[in-house]
């Protein structure tokens, strides 16, 4: 049980003016002022998390959120902070995406979210995903929604654990009945036909999609909500529909993916990597680094998004290799004398 009730009322009370300087005094009087009669361990909410056997204390939903983006402030003023609490967000593919569904929630970049992938947390994905060897074989989505939970309780978060498939993709983006669109969508997933159904459906409805390939820092942005006719990928992949990619064989689906990461510009080792998949590799490589890199890309161009900033359409890289470049090792010696002799 985890009971730090007086200390967040305390947080929430300077807060509200942080100009005032408080004693001990002057903070009990303002805790009597704010929950009356009512005994502090009846006061606000508490929140158990099953999957961990813990109970916490909390404030009531408003007071949380104050307190809890309280430093996001002023590069997010309180309002804005309210319209993003009321935004519902998606994210397709927990392993990659599971970086930017985190974020997202830290950030408070959406108060309400649908999260689907089919695949469970493996030894392999410790090496990039934010979990540990007792979260092998428990759902990526279901993984993502106990970490956001964890985060914020009053978060509204529905998972698809199968993924993305023909029966789901209509209720993922529309809600039951339709009557709970997204605003916008973060599409990571590994899953050639589900990465092309989910533009054509966020394109039919004008939702804005991102996403983070993992290499070289790549973010794609594709506005739909302001261009409904703009070609699906920048229009790299021409015509092609998802019940095209259905009838597509492993190595034309290779080919597709190609022309969405854009090949000639993909960094030398993922080059590399690609005729290796399958032979000596058993898939694409990815970092910690670059996943976490990612997730913080998606993160801020979402909020700027639905902040209504005009963010165009397009690819932009912040690769690290070039932005931090290593020095060429033939100079690197004669560099290092003349540090010597400057000392």
């Amino acid at each position: 049980m985890h009971d730090t009730i007086a200390d967040q009322l305390d947080e929430l009370i300077r807060c509200e003016d942080p100009a005032v300087a408080h004693s001990t005094g002057s903070l009990a009087a303002s805790r009597r002022r704010i929950c009356g009669e009512t005994p502090l361990w009846r006061w606000g909410t508490w929140v158990f998390y099953p999957w961990n056997g813990r109970l916490a204390h909390v404030l009531p939903r408003e007071g949380f959120h104050r307190v809890r983006t309280d430093r996001n402030r002023n590069k997010i003023d309180r309002a804005q902070q309210r319209d993003l609490r009321g935004r519902r967000i998606g994210v397709i593919g927990l392993s990659v995406g599971n970086s930017a569904a985190v974020t997202l929630a830290m950030e408070g970049v959406g108060g309400s979210f649908r999260l689907a992938d089919f695949d469970t947390v493996g030894l392999s994905n410790l090496n990039r995903l934010r979990a540990g060897v007792a979260d092998l074989g428990v759902s990526k989505a279901v993984l993502a929604a106990r970490q956001m939970f964890e985060v914020d309780p009053y978060l509204d978060i529905e998972v698809f654990t199968d993924g993305l498939t023909e029966e789901s993709i209509g209720p993922f983006f529309d809600g039951v009945g339709s009557t709970r669109p997204l605003d916008l969508l973060v599409e990571e997933c590994d899953t050639v036909w589900a990465k092309v159904a989910a533009r054509e459906y966020a394109r039919r409805r004008g939702v804005p999609v991102l996403m983070d390939a993992n290499d070289r820092g790549l973010l794609d942005v594709e506005r739909f909500d302001r261009e409904p006719h703009r070609p699906l990928f920048h229009g790299r992949v021409g015509g092609s529909t998802s019940s095209d990619v259905a009838k597509m064989n492993r190595g034309e689906l290779l080919s597709f993916l190609l022309a969405v990461v854009d090949e000639p510009r993909l960094s030398p080792a993922m080059r590399d990597a690609v005729g290796e998949i399958g032979r000596s590799l058993s898939s694409w490589p990815q970092l910690a680094s670059g996943v976490m890199l990612g997730g913080a890309l998606v993160a801020d161009t979402a909020r700027r998004i639905l902040l209504g900033e005009q963010i165009p359409s397009g690819r932009t890289y912040i690769d690290l290799d070039e932005l931090i470049p290593a020095m060429d090792p033939r100079i690197a010696p004669a560099f290092v004398r003349v540090m010597e002799e400057v000392r």
